[in-house]
């Protein structure tokens, strides 16, 4: 491999070979399942034994540990570039992440209140995500231009379809409190754990020590100057349109179903199982065939105005829909939408990612606040949303979902507009 400006870490040139793909693929799968399975469905299951009827408390719980991450993703990222050990600068944040993961598992089983299961998802949360963001952090300081959209594709697809998995392996035991969670935070550190064992990546001990770090330093590392970075700039604001979108929909899926299909809370585990195995084919098609093609014809553009109106299309028929055909027509459409826009926009991130060799940790955690954001604001919204008149009692999905195909529409339409680093 070549080598970066900073010692003896390879910087993006020749290609990665499979052995390390295949290990980012499984780091990614970790995070995915231990971060995203609860909150698509053992959150909400917790909330209805906890506090009955009182759907929006979902949202503050996502919206809390959302802000906790925001606040705390770009200091990791920051330590994470600064760090020089023998293990490299991104495995010891792997592990690190990993074991304060697991710790707010015994909380999120034994909690007796709602507040306490927003403490222990928290930590449990925010360990996962700092584990799963030394995967994405690998990827920016190795994978060249030429693989980018192929494995932001294959991440992107597994970051789909981990839900998948963990939405049977949890809907199974959905009576059970304690391997509601401990199994998905299983499956995540096994997955991450085995991406640190394995991964290649070379030491930093050796590398120029950093310069020190000051208190206005970690300040000023929470942002940084678009007219220095307008692609990056502009694709932030994209994409943080777009996830603005996908979080009102993802946030309340549980809640729905259960209201569009006439079930209770707990019986709604089989029918996102369904949904999510036939996605299954929209997701392959759109993460891996859009990253490989984009690769292949050296464009991005295209794919994220085509991944943006099939999204938008999707979630407009998901508006209107009250029968388990129509419901499925509308994921089918959503998830062959949303995985397009995500696996390209993700290799236009890595392509415009500013100050690569020596700032990569602290700009992708940067780039993370555009999903991250979204993550605390659009649950605060979405009871406004459902609170509007002209919708059943249970809540108007129907005005959340129009407005989230607003947003998906608009979002992939402003990357595709101004970003123009990429064709």
């Amino acid at each position: 491999m070549e080598h970066g400006s900073s010692g003896d870490e390879p910087a993006p040139g020749r290609p990665v070979d499979a052995r390390t793909i295949l290990l980012i693929v499984l780091g990614t799968f970790g995070g995915a399942v231990a971060t995203l399975v609860p909150m698509a469905f053992s959150l909400a299951l917790r909330i209805d034994q906890l506090a009955p009827g009182r759907p929006e408390l979902l949202g503050v719980v996502i919206a809390v540990s959302a802000a906790t991450a925001l606040v705390t993703s770009p200091i990791g990222g920051l330590l994470s570039d600064r760090t020089r050990t023998r293990w490299g600068k991104r495995r010891p944040f792997t592990v690190v992440g990993v074991a304060l993961g697991l710790s707010g598992v015994p909380v999120l089983v034994l909690a007796e209140d709602v507040l306490t299961l927003c403490a222990g998802w928290v930590v449990c949360s925010l360990g996962f995500a700092t584990a799963a963001s030394s995967v994405r952090n690998l990827q920016a300081d190795r994978l060249p231009s030429s693989q980018r959209g192929r494995v932001s594709g294959l991440t992107s697809l597994t970051m789909q379809l981990a839900p998948v998995f963990g939405i049977l392996l949890v809907g199974s035991v959905a009576h059970d409190t304690t391997l509601l969670f401990a199994l998905p935070a299983a499956v995540g550190a096994v997955s991450l754990l085995t991406f640190a064992i394995l991964v290649s990546e070379p030491s930093s001990g050796r590398a120029r020590p950093p310069t020190r770090l000051s208190v206005l330093g970690v300040v000023r590392s929470y942002g940084f100057r678009p007219r220095q970075a307008p692609d990056f700039a502009w694709l932030w604001a994209g994409r943080f349109i777009v996830f603005s979108g996908l979080t009102l929909t993802t946030s309340y899926s549980t809640f729905f179903y259960a209201q569009r299909l006439g079930l209770e809370i707990p019986d709604v585990a089989g029918i996102l199982a369904v949904t999510s195995m036939l996605s299954i084919v929209s997701l392959g098609c759109g993460s891996l065939g859009a990253g490989w093609l984009s690769d292949r014809t050296g464009r991005r553009r295209p794919f994220v105005i085509v991944g943006g109106a099939v999204a938008a299309t999707g979630c407009a028929i998901a508006a209107t829909a009250w029968s388990l055909p129509v419901l499925l027509a509308g994921s089918f459409l959503m998830s062959l939408g949303v995985a397009t826009l995500t696996s390209v926009g993700a290799a236009i991130g890595l392509d415009v990612l500013p100050d690569r060799d020596t700032q990569a940790g602290r700009y992708m955690a940067i780039m993370m606040f555009s999903q991250r954001v979204p993550s605390v604001l659009a649950p605060l919204v979405g009871p406004l949303l459902l609170s509007l008149p002209g919708g059943p009692p249970s809540g108007n999905f129907a005005a959340l979902y129009v407005t989230a195909a607003v947003l998906l529409a608009g979002g992939s339409g402003v990357i595709a507009a101004m970003v123009r680093g990429v064709r």
